[in-house]
């Protein structure tokens, strides 16, 4: 493996690391083994703290292809709590407002979810990257400032409903690039008139890269240190026998 020529990696997200946690852990390692002091290290499609999944890692030259892994299809298994909400849209935050879900059935649940699919305009979460004047939304939003984030445009091409178990609704969602799950859930909360918040995410799929062809954080780390001692070792006897 040639990290600085470009390598592409998949990796379980853990719960609870931010995206930029897996990066760093990645671009340590292969510095630390290699003796760099720098190596690009990038990643295609940031996953909150509370999600897990699916993370395509990009090194050295082949940071280029991230905006194209960007733009792939993507598919998350989501449970969303509903009767309730947060500041975040889902369990970072603890809950500020609470709805009956009496009248929620599952009639009523698979009348509701189909009107998701298709083109939609969503609003971002305040709590989320979406910059505004230069600075983030999330920054404003811990400041206690209120801001008008603007709808944008995107696709869902599926959404199925894996499991209605009230308080909770569990589905598999497949979507276009910058569609917020917390927001899908804000929404879906809305349209059944109640409330919703997110408590659990998983990315399943980017593109054709499903989450059984990825490795552990720990297995990945094994992985790249193991590869690179090979390489190092191969060269070193090359250099040998000249």
């Amino acid at each position: 493996m040639n990290f600085s020529e470009g390598e592409v990696l998949w990796v379980k997200k853990p719960l609870h690391w931010t995206s930029f946690n897996v990066v760093n852990r990645i671009r340590w390692k292969i510095r630390k083994t290699l003796q760099l002091k720098k190596i690009k290290v990038g990643h295609a499609g940031t996953l909150d703290p509370l999600a897990t999944g699916v993370m395509i890692i990009c090194t050295g030259k082949a940071t280029k292809l991230i905006e194209s892994y960007q733009y792939q299809t993507k598919e998350y298994i989501a449970t969303l709590e509903l009767g309730a909400t947060t500041p975040c849209f889902d369990k970072e935050l603890p809950v500020d407002a609470t709805y009956p879900i009496e009248h929620i059935t599952s009639e009523m649940v698979q009348q509701v979810i189909p009107t998701f699919i298709g083109e939609i305009r969503q609003v971002p979460p305040v709590y989320s990257a979406v910059k505004i004047e230069g600075k983030r939304a999330y920054d404003y939003a811990r400041e206690g400032q209120e801001i008008d984030l603007k709808p944008k445009l995107l696709v869902i091409d599926e959404i199925e409903v894996l499991d209605f178990t009230p308080p909770f609704l569990k589905l598999r969602v497949v979507c276009s690039k910058g569609t917020y799950i917390r927001a899908l859930a804000r929404d879906i909360g809305l349209a059944l008139n109640s409330g919703a918040h997110l408590a659990a995410l998983e990315r399943t799929r980017i593109g054709d890269i499903r989450l059984e062809d990825c490795l552990e954080i720990n297995e990945l780390i094994d992985h790249i240190e193991y590869e690179m001692i090979k390489e190092k070792n191969t060269t070193d006897k090359s250099v040998d026998s000249i």
